[in-house]
């Protein structure tokens, strides 16, 4: 799970005056268990792991791309010092004041719930999912409604794209993404998603891209060249034709710089040194479901919690 993602979602689809008894809001919380109870449900999962943003704007990606996820930031001395996101260079993440205890709720209940929180230092959820998806075995379902994720897609790896109100509110559908209808979806094979996602930009993430080119071209030129590598190299080819016209020659070669930086940023993958040791083995009977209902009890989250319980459950026995 991209941990992330999901609260913020649920946070947004369901009201904040879904409250615990000492009227704290609860909304992302209960959002939260309700969709990956559906999830787990749906795709039978033998386990499941929290994957969590231990650095939401990781240093080094900043370094490569100062504009990435500038828009979120926060200055620190307006931050939620409850979450401990305070940045070395005085900014934090930009999130609503009602969702920063719920995050913390979170956090303590999953492991209860036999559910691993998983981060990794200097790491986005994003790169941690990367890695397990490097290192486990078997077929892998991702949750999330972040795009960049695509590119992880594969035979063994299928994305659960958690887009919409029905998804953030425990329900479906959600878009099942595998090779087949992620090519379908965005006109790339998914393993050349990345190129896609650099070429065209992303606003969300403070990604530039290259200026002029957007989707419709940034898939035509995937699909006649390849990867980024083989589009740069058609770029400065000057015999190539179309659909390397004069004027998006000129637009690729002008934003080269950018994209180079953009490729570090963007491409998600195993990365040696940065691996999380996890016992997914015994992640579903780690936990300790009578404090786990305890904590339930006291926000207000009891029939959320005893769904994804008997969801576990129903997928262990």
């Amino acid at each position: 799970m991209d941990s992330a993602s999901l609260y913020y979602r649920s946070f947004y689809a369901l009201p904040d005056t879904l409250v615990s008894p000492d009227n704290v809001p609860v909304n992302a919380v209960r959002g939260f268990l309700d969709t990956v109870a559906a999830l787990v449900s749906s795709r039978g999962s033998s386990s499941v792991i929290a994957c969590w943003d231990d650095d939401w704007r990781p240093q080094w990606r900043v370094d490569l791309v100062p504009t990435y996820k500038t828009h979120r930031v926060l200055d620190a001395s307006d931050a939620d010092a409850s979450l401990g996101d305070d940045r070395s260079d005085g900014s934090a993440e930009d999130i609503p004041d009602t969702l920063g205890p719920q995050v913390t709720m979170l956090r303590q209940l999953l492991p209860h719930l036999g559910i691993p929180v998983v981060g990794a230092c200097d790491a986005e959820a994003d790169d941690v999912i990367a890695d397990l998806a490097h290192i486990l075995a078997g077929p892998i379902d991702i949750a999330s409604g972040d795009r960049d994720l695509v590119q992880l897609v594969d035979d063994r790896v299928t994305l659960l794209f958690t887009g919409g109100s029905s998804a953030s509110r425990g329900g479906s559908p959600w878009l099942t993404l595998d090779p087949a209808t992620a090519q379908e979806r965005f006109g790339v094979p998914p393993h050349l998603y990345a190129d896609f996602a650099i070429l065209r930009g992303d606003p969300s993430d403070g990604l530039p891209g290259a200026r002029g080119i957007g989707e419709k071209t940034a898939g035509a030129l995937i699909r006649a060249f390849g990867d980024l590598t083989a589009i740069m190299d058609a770029a400065e080819d000057p015999s190539t034709t179309a659909p390397m016209t004069p004027a998006t020659r000129r637009k690729l070669l002008e934003a080269a710089p950018t994209l180079l930086a953009a490729e570090a940023v963007v491409r998600l993958g195993h990365v040696p040194g940065r691996t999380m040791a996890v016992d997914v083995a015994s992640g579903q009977s780690s936990g300790d479901i009578g404090a786990a209902m305890h904590l339930a009890t006291t926000w207000g989250v009891e029939a959320p919690t005893r769904r994804l319980v008997e969801a576990l459950q129903a997928d262990t026995a």
